[in-house]
């Protein structure tokens, strides 16, 4: 089977199932396996597939996400008869039905059961035990200039959800909105998340903003947007991660308002 991946989640995936050695074409994007995934072609970008290219390729299959793709290349690609799969996992769990979709289309069931096995146990474990916890209000930024964090209708945001986070902008009318520190001086969040990717925020920025804002430093943390936001073989991952994140968080609250000694 010929494979072409323009999800780097995906591209990663396809490696996972035991199938990379069918992939003929991915994005530059797709950084994972780092040392296997350099002996794949590139066509382009995410956005910006070179879909004349990909044709040329003859795939069985493209595998495209429905976020991170544009409608109008799948579309293009199927009308040059190339077969596509589209999939958009908003939780945990429909990325388990992803991950079985995807490994049947290219003939890997039994490894994609397997995975979404994995993700299932897991997302169960971590949902069990978030229910004996206290819950702790994050933000979720993933841009700077303009600030821009995650609404309740995002993958990442499910995931800190199952693990016990409650998103202080669930109900932003868009997906990424745009805020300003003074929004999130308004919501007072118990911690502030800020992804890795796509933007990369560094400690620095944590600095800024705590400074923007108004809001103590130690409510600001770097955490690993690959973990929290790619699904896929990833996922069982993500899912621990998650939960350490927020448990985390739930500690650092803990001790701030626990009395010293003393005191």
């Amino acid at each position: 089977m010929r494979i072409v991946s323009l999800c780097p989640s995906l591209t990663e995936l396809v490696f996972d199932l035991g199938r990379g050695g069918e992939l003929v074409g991915r994005t530059k994007f797709c950084i994972h396996p780092a040392d296997r995934v350099g002996a794949v072609e590139k066509v382009g970008g995410t956005k910006n597939p070179k879909v004349a290219r990909i044709v040329e390729l003859a795939p069985d299959i493209v595998l495209l996400n429905e976020e991170e793709n544009r409608r109008e290349d799948a579309e293009a690609l199927e009308a040059s008869g190339i077969p596509c799969h589209v999939s958009f996992p908003r939780d945990a769990l429909e990325t388990a039905t992803m991950v079985r979709s995807i490994a049947a289309a290219i003939g890997a069931s039994a490894e994609g059961e397997s995975i979404a096995r994995d993700i299932e146990s897991r997302h169960r474990r971590v949902t069990d035990a978030a229910r004996s916890r206290e819950p702790v209000r994050f933000a979720y930024l993933i841009w700077r200039n303009p600030w821009m964090a995650a609404n309740a209708d995002t993958f990442v945001s499910a995931m800190l959800a199952d693990a016990g986070g409650i998103n202080v902008f669930a109900q932003a009318p868009e997906r990424y909105p745009t805020i300003t520190p003074e929004d999130l001086e308004a919501a007072s969040p118990d911690v502030v998340l800020l992804s890795t990717e796509p933007f990369p925020f560094k400690e620095s920025h944590a600095d800024e903003l705590s400074s923007l804002a108004g809001l103590p430093r130690e409510r600001f943390r770097i955490v690993d947007g690959e973990l929290l936001s790619w699904h896929g073989s990833r996922t069982p991952a993500g899912i621990d991660y998650a939960e350490q994140v927020i448990v985390e968080a739930r500690d650092a609250m803990t001790a701030s308002t626990t009395p010293r000694p003393g005191s």
